[in-house]
């Protein structure tokens, strides 16, 4: 079966400010959004393997949409994240198969490498709500400086019948990171924690 993409947008938003102290370079981050049809709306299903597929393709579209839209080698990603919502003829299972079992491995080559976790939220929800992409370094989870996150939403998605799937990627941390931990440039990105 194929995804039923209704549409994609990209954006990306930039911080050159924060508490008065000019952000140079500015941070970066960009979210890439599909909003599919459900095959399974209104329908119980034990086999969700068509979600986990659809899952792999996005992973792959969503996170090369984001470097491309950062204007970034996939080496120059620092962080990533992804979310998905559901409509209301939808269950929260299926935004999980979307999001777990397939969806990682591509987005991750297309962040070359991502030895940690890929953060992520899901929720079921309805047309315009905000859907909130967690943030985490691509290779060590113990980067404090890059725990963040974005927050999408469009204003006709998702659908009853649909599914919003969100990637996000930085290249960079936050502004003015100052709480301490391990730093971006001594992850030695191995274990996928430091």
């Amino acid at each position: 079966m194929t995804i039923e993409i209704r549409k994609t947008a990209v954006w990306v938003e930039e911080t050159h400010l924060e508490m008065g102290k000019a952000i140079n370079p500015p941070t970066r981050k960009a979210v890439a959004v599909a909003v599919i049809k459900n095959p399974f709306a209104s329908t119980y299903a034990e086999d969700l393997s068509v979600l986990m597929d659809a899952g792999a393709t996005l992973g792959g579209l969503l996170g090369e949409k984001c470097v491309q839209a950062l204007g970034i080698t996939p080496a120059e990603a620092e962080s990533y994240g992804k979310a998905a919502m559901v409509g209301e003829n939808g269950e929260l299972e299926h935004a999980a198969a979307i999001l777990h079992p397939k969806l990682g491995a591509p987005l991750r080559a297309a962040v070359e490498k991502g030895a940690a976790l890929v953060p992520s939220s899901k929720k079921m929800g309805g047309p315009g709500q905000a859907l909130d992409v967690p943030l985490g370094h691509k290779d060590a989870a113990y980067v404090r400086s890059h725990f963040d996150g974005i927050e999408v939403r469009l204003n006709d998605s998702p659908r009853a019948n649909e599914i919003m799937v969100a990637v996000a990627v930085t290249d960079g941390g936050r502004p003015l990171p100052r709480v301490g931990g391990l730093k971006s440039e001594d992850a030695l990105g191995k274990d996928g924690l430091k």
